[in-house]
């Protein structure tokens, strides 16, 4: 079930929801770190609370010597499915 839009923030709301800039998001988006929770048909950008949490994790492992590049491979090999595994 799809989140309501009610409950959802824009760019602006998430990165000061989370504690980082406007921009930090925005980067995170063009990396690959992070993905909209949905997007609107005029391509407006929406983030549920999980996004905003995701945010404050990739803060707090950047924060403590993590790069942002070591912080994408952690979410890329988490994320795959593991072999065996059926979906």
């Amino acid at each position: 079930m799809a989140p309501s839009q009610s409950n959802l923030l824009s760019i602006g709301k998430a990165a000061q929801e989370a504690g980082v800039s406007r921009q930090s998001v925005q980067y995170y988006l063009m990396v690959g770190l992070l993905r909209p929770t949905q997007t609107t048909d005029s391509g407006r950008r929406l983030f549920d609370q999980g996004a905003i949490e995701r945010i404050r994790l990739i803060r707090n492992l950047n924060q403590t010597g993590y790069t942002l590049r070591a912080i994408r491979e952690l979410f890329m090999n988490r994320d795959k499915p593991k072999k065996g595994n059926r979906l």
